[in-house]
């Protein structure tokens, strides 16, 4: 717009070149700014080659010479001729320019002195690279009607004098790193029609200057840090046709008759804020809008109908609160089929309900792009979907959705995303995916499908992503024709019951960054066609019967980036992967190796290999609808930083925990920090996964700072060991679950200190952070104090960080007292003392331990021979058939034996001088052996768990 407005004023001021027989001085002056701006600027395209005195000057590229001002410059018109380098300030000395256009050039530095330039109507210096700060002098172009600065690296504020050019018409300051306010003086320009000031750093609230500008053509300020509520008077621009407030922290509801005093506005974008309310039903009377984006706010109610829109392209509404019911029959439907415009429909992440209707296939035959995940739609997807065949993008993941897709899906010829994830679609998957040749993203993950993967896939050239993961009645083999999908980027399809081999014909997918074929059946051996592949850089077939050599090339060069447990038969010299010599390397290889994988246990449940460290984004509003406006009745816990509460995240309609850290507390931004780095770079089976975390603004403009985990459906351990009040009746732990508890925490452990990235001291292990998954697998939570090792490398045994350690009393090793540095034998004295009071029932702070007298003297004095005296008396009770066998023979029974070795384990842990202790990778490999009768088949994943990870990958 604001280069509309320079061309017009190029023509009105009848600009153009003529030949003079005499050069003035004031000519002279202008030849010389001229070669001296030639000789400053890179040419590499020879835009300025006609630059010679051999040629008069007027008829040089891009140079104007004025018709009232014979000989003098009046116009430098240069845009896009690659032309690069710092302006000299004798391009300020053209005192006669009315045009500056250097537009979408490389030209750097600061920008030039033009404060002499009082002729100067039109300056634009847009898309180039400029830096610094818009002097103040350029307020002394006092003529300037349009500026245009965009697209450089302009910073610093606005010039507060900037309303002193009251000739302006448009000014276009977008795209660059201005800070600071939008200076009000701004308004006494009020001449203005189009200001620009999108994708800046700007804060403070908008002016309320609104009311001066009579002749408002377009305003937008979208992409800054602009807050509170939107002037009423911008709402009274009725000459207004596009208003840009998008991507703020505006707050506050909009104007009920909004649509009466807007009645040439035609682009309304207000997504991304805080707004709340009713979407206003006057909304619907401005007759000229093309495109409105209300998404991403707090909106309630009904949509509004748009009916009398006739000229609507684009229409966004997701990510709110909006509801619509099978009661309401989704009347802004109906009305919606009245704009034959229409081609961007998204209504996504609301509170939908109900079927689809049918009336969906009377939308829009140019609707190329329909958005409705998110919702709780259910019931079958209407055929009269197959109507709309301009249809290139597709979403109605995360919804109840049930049925086939077979007779809708065949007439969507042009479709080239289509994501169905997170729903309850049945039957096969159609061989007439086939005929969709220009699908690039395929999404069926999460769904009830079943039968075999369609040969026909093979003719999709243009497939970028596919994924069927979490299909758990899909069987049948890979196709070898999938390897003709030699655009494919990513392939998905964990979680089913695929069978046969890994086709080779997956080596032919050069473009292949990801590969997930984990949990599943396959066999035989990993093709080494796979080490080839120069862009593959995640790799998961965890979880099959895949045996033989681990190739050594490629992907395999880098053990992080590729994830096999789970597959016995493995073997090699691949370097990181801990597997054994194949059988020809040693005849004693074979029973070796047999030993490890039975020590090895089968644990699909916290498969995190789809989480890496870049975490999925969820706003303050998702999570305050997650916990019912963060309700008392979903608080599930208080820490000294922070509240937990349950919550249902609506992306993926399944639990999570949200930890909120009170920021009013000394400390907590430290524990969220250090939270967020320690969990950053864990994959874990036996670690809650951090799905992601969350710093916004909450509903008052307040920080606000949340860790989103995945819920452990049976609580924390403390809850279990010590019931109280209406928990009486809970079930209690057997000792073979507390066996199991407690090796899920030294694997933790072991990996913590010995396999992260960098060793990590937890520095608060206790019953109340470790929690419980719904197969009572256990997971060590809380890292808000958790300690990093200074150096790379762990130290021995007794050696700390350099770091003050911090912790709960009675569970922080004696030493920290004394030196308080936290070390890896901090956590194993805690660990050994958890252990302890999982056998005893005690806390280590019972009453019963005072003066000298601690837990751990108290098993020390009674251990061996009196151990029965000391147990909880749940083990106490399971362990009385043991006792009667012991008096029965001179070999004691299994439950005692582990009882034992238990004790003995936690007593090493919890040797008063740190040297003494053993080390967790030590301890870890006791437990396993202790274990080991209570290990054997695959512990299954929960489906919301499954989705939740997988939702978490996808957003990544």
């Amino acid at each position: 717009m604001v280069n509309l407005l320079a061309f017009l004023l190029l023509l009105s001021y009848g600009a153009g070149s003529i030949h003079c027989s005499a050069v003035s001085h004031g000519n002279r002056t202008d030849v010389h700014s001229l070669l001296e701006f030639k000789a400053a600027t890179n040419d590499p395209t020879g835009a300025l080659r006609s630059w010679d005195r051999s040629v008069h000057y007027c008829n040089w590229t891009g140079v104007v010479c004025s018709s009232l001002k014979p000989g003098r410059v009046a116009a430098l018109i240069l845009p896009g001729q690659s032309l690069s380098g710092e302006i000299t300030p004798s391009l300020g000395n053209l005192t006669y320019l009315k045009i500056i256009n250097l537009s979408f050039n490389g030209f750097s530095g600061q920008l030039p002195p033009l404060n002499q330039l009082r002729e100067l109507i039109s300056l634009d210096l847009s898309s180039n690279s400029f830096q610094g700060i818009i002097p103040d002098s350029l307020t002394n172009c006092s003529n300037l009607k349009t500026i245009d600065l965009s697209r450089n690296m302009l910073e610093g504020p606005i010039p507060t004098k900037i309303g002193s050019l009251y000739n302006l018409l448009g000014m276009d300051l977008s795209r660059n790193n201005l800070t600071g306010v939008i200076p009000p003086s701004i308004g006494n320009a009020t001449h203005l029609q189009t200001l620009i000031l999108q994708e800046n750093e700007l804060g403070g609230s908008i002016p309320d200057v609104f009311g001066q500008w009579s002749d408002m053509i377009g305003f937008t300020v979208g992409e800054n840090r602009l807050s509170g509520r939107i002037p009423p008077s911008i709402f009274n621009l009725t000459s207004l046709q596009s208003l840009g407030l998008y991507a703020n922290k505006l707050q506050g509801e909009l104007p009920l008759d909004i649509g009466a005093p807007l009645p040439e506005i035609i682009v309304f974008t207000l997504g991304q804020n805080m707004l709340e309310g009713h979407i206003p039903a006057s909304l619907g009377n401005a007759s000229g809008l093309e495109l409105i984006d209300l998404s991403s706010n707090s909106f309630v109610g009904e949509i509004p109908t748009f009916g009398k829109l006739l000229n609507l392209e684009y229409l966004n509404l997701g990510h709110s609160i909006l509801e619509s019911s099978e009661s309401q029959r989704w009347e802004s439907l109906y009305g919606l089929t009245n704009c034959s415009n229409l081609f961007m429909l998204s209504l996504d992440n609301n509170q939908l309900l109900g079927a689809i209707p049918d009336l969906v296939g009377k939308l829009s035959t140019h609707l190329t792009s329909l958005h409705l995940s998110g919702n709780n739609l259910s019931r079958i997807v209407p055929s009269s979907l197959a109507n709309l065949t301009s249809i290139i993008d597709l979403d109605l993941s995360n919804n109840s959705l049930t049925g086939t897709i077979e007779g809708w899906l065949g007439s969507l010829k042009n479709l080239q995303s289509l994501d169905l994830h997170g729903n309850n679609f049945v039957g096969f998957i159609p061989p007439s995916f086939g005929n969709l040749s220009e699908l690039t993203i395929l999404s069926l993950a999460q769904n009830e499908f079943k039968g075999h993967i369609p040969s026909t896939l093979g003719k999709l050239s243009q497939l970028s992503r596919l994924d069927f993961s979490y299909n758990n009645l899909l069987s049948g083999k890979i196709p070898d024709d999938l390897g003709k999908c030699q655009g494919l980027v990513t392939i998905q399809m964990d979680h089913n019951n695929l069978t046969g081999v890994i086709p080779t014909s997956l080596g032919n997918l050069l473009s292949l960054e990801m590969l997930n074929l984990s949990y599943n059946d396959l066999s035989g051996v990993i093709p080494t066609v796979l080490s080839d592949l120069q862009l593959l850089s995640k790799l998961d077939l965890s979880y099959n019967r895949l045996q033989g050599a681990i190739p050594r090339n490629g992907v395999f060069e880098h053990p992080a980036n590729v994830s096999l447990d789970g597959n016995q038969g493995l073997c090699g010299r691949a370097t990181g992967f801990h597997v054994p010599s194949c059988p020809d390397a040693s005849p004693r290889t074979g029973r070796h190796y047999r030993l490890i994988t039975v020590l090895i246990p089968i644990i699909g449940f916290l498969s995190l290999a789809l989480l890496t460290e870049k975490f999925p984004r969820v706003s303050y509003w998702d999570l305050a609808r997650a916990t019912g406006n963060f309700s008392e009745i979903n608080l599930i816990g208080e820490g000294s930083y922070s509240s937990v509460y349950k919550g249902k995240l609506k992306q993926v309609k399944t639990e999570i925990a949200v930890k909120i850290l009170d920021l009013e507390i000394p400390g907590a931004e430290g524990s969220f920090a250090l939270e967020c780095k320690a969990l950053r770079g864990i994959r874990h089976r036996n670690i809650v996964p951090l799905i992601t975390e969350c710093s916004a603004i909450d509903k008052k403009g307040n920080n606000f700072r949340a860790l989103i985990y995945a819920f452990m459906p049976n609580g924390n351990l403390d809850t279990w060991l010590h019931h109280q009040g209406n928990q009486a009746a809970r079930k209690h732990l057997g000792l073979a679950q507390r066996i199991s508890i407690a090796t899920n925490i030294a694997d933790a452990l072991d990996y913590l200190h010995h396999d992260s990235r960098r060793p990590i001291i937890h520095c608060d292990l206790k019953p109340s952070n470790i929690l419980l998954d719904i197969h009572m697998n256990a997971c060590l939570g809380d890292f808000g104090i958790a300690r990093f090792y200074v150096d790379s490398k762990l130290r021995t045994v007794g050696d700390s960080s350099s770091i003050a350690a911090n912790g709960t009393l009675g569970y922080m090793a004696p030493e920290y007292a004394e030196s308080g540095h936290a070390s890896t034998c901090g956590d194993v004295y805690s660990f050994g003392i958890v252990v302890l009071e999982m056998l005893t029932g005690k806390r280590p702070t019972d009453h019963m331990f005072r003066n000298e007298l601690t837990i751990v003297k108290f098993v020390e004095t009674n251990f061996p021979d009196h151990t029965l005296n000391f147990l909880d008396s749940c083990l106490r009770d399971e362990c009385n058939d043991a006792v009667n066998q012991v008096a029965a023979g001179p070999e004691n029974p299994t439950i005692f034996q582990s009882l034992l070795s238990l004790l003995w384990i936690a007593l090493l842990c919890t040797c008063q001088s740190p040297t003494e202790r053993l080390n967790m990778r030590d301890v870890a490999t006791q437990m396993h052996k202790i274990n080991m009768v209570n290990t054997g088949g695959r512990v299954r994943s929960s489906t919301s768990f499954r989705r939740l990870v997988s939702w978490a990958s996808q957003r990544s």
